[in-house]
């Protein structure tokens, strides 16, 4: 006698299929509510012009005026549109870091929210990404901000360029569009004082440059500031090289030995010669030259100590308070 076997068969008719994201723009918002309408119409005009499934998340970092409640509409009304909140302001890269944690697509695309990078250009990118490079990133041409800011910006990629040790593209900042695979590998540097224009340099992979005119804020006064942009520069500089705590060591030797040579000479001159060497004035300049010298490296090294206290201490970089859409 044959016994017949049957296995029934569970059909899940109703299970959504998961849909495959090839790209998420990841962007920043502090206090950007004259801007984010302007930002996500052309956003979208030019998302509409790719093909495959996208999201656009919105990072917002302790805002303090309505940008929250715009974006929380604008998520209700867009399925594409999601909203990361966090529970304070954290900065510029930790925002940034949120919004690259979550998101899901293929290619990854950054940019910050005031309008001063193009959206359109973003399918520029996608066109040299589907060409095979992992890493695509804006060379930003034609800046249009103060002059001082200008040299400031050109003046930082060029000491951090020289310092790092790294190939870091000059004149290129956060806008820029990366493969998962470069994501994967940033997600997995653990560090708190993130600069990810740098992190991104330091991923490697096949890396490709595009001439972007940047250009001025849409509406509002820049967020950045000067002390802001200090401690960017601070945290990329201090987080890539150790070349300063190499210049303290070498300035060190230098001038021990310079002073051991000065004090044979003033020995010679005053003893064998028999003839005053140097006035008192010239020895309190000295003195306090080489004071102003010591307390400048102990602060390099308090920067350096700093950061390894800060990552002992094993704090999350942002805490969200709450996430929508997603």
């Amino acid at each position: 006698m044959l016994l017949k076997l049957v296995i029934p068969i569970s059909h899940k008719k109703n299970t959504p299929m998961v849909k495959t994201i090839n790209y998420s723009v990841v962007i920043p918002i502090y206090n950007e509510e004259e801007v984010i309408p302007e930002l996500w119409r052309r956003l979208d005009k030019a998302l509409k012009q790719l093909e495959g499934c996208s999201e656009v998340i919105f990072v917002n970092d302790g805002s303090f005026d309505s940008s929250l409640e715009i974006l929380t509409k604008l998520s209700y009304e867009n399925n594409q549109v999601k909203v990361i909140s966090l529970s304070r302001n954290f900065g510029h890269q930790c925002s940034i870091s949120a919004g690259i944690d979550h998101a899901k697509g293929q290619a990854v695309i950054l940019m910050d929210g005031d309008l001063q990078d193009s959206p359109e250009s973003i399918i520029r990118f996608i066109d040299k990404w589907k060409q095979g490079y992992d890493v695509v990133y804006a060379i930003r041409h034609k800046r249009k901000e103060k002059l001082f800011k200008r040299l400031a910006f050109n003046l930082f990629y060029r000491i951090l360029s020289l310092l790092s040790g790294l190939e870091i593209p000059l004149d290129a900042g956060i806008f820029s569009l990366m493969d998962r695979k470069v994501i994967l590998a940033i997600r997995s540097m653990p560090e708190r004082n993130k600069y990810i224009s740098g992190l991104r340099a330091f991923a490697g992979f096949k890396q490709i440059g595009v001439v972007v005119e940047r250009g001025t804020r849409y509406r509002g006064k820049p967020r950045m500031t000067l002390i802001k942009l200090f401690k960017l520069a601070f945290d990329a500089i201090f987080s890539f090289s150790i070349i300063p705590l190499r210049i303290a060591t070498f300035l060190g030797l230098s001038f021990s030995l310079s002073s051991f040579i000065l004090g044979v000479v003033g020995l010679f001159v005053k003893f064998i010669l028999n003839r005053k060497f140097l006035d008192w004035d010239y020895g309190l300049t000295t003195t306090f030259f080489m004071g102003g010298i010591q307390i400048f490296f102990l602060g390099i090294i308090g920067e350096y100590i700093g950061r390894i206290y800060d990552e002992v201490k094993q704090r999350p970089y942002y805490i969200i308070e709450q996430k929508i859409g997603f």
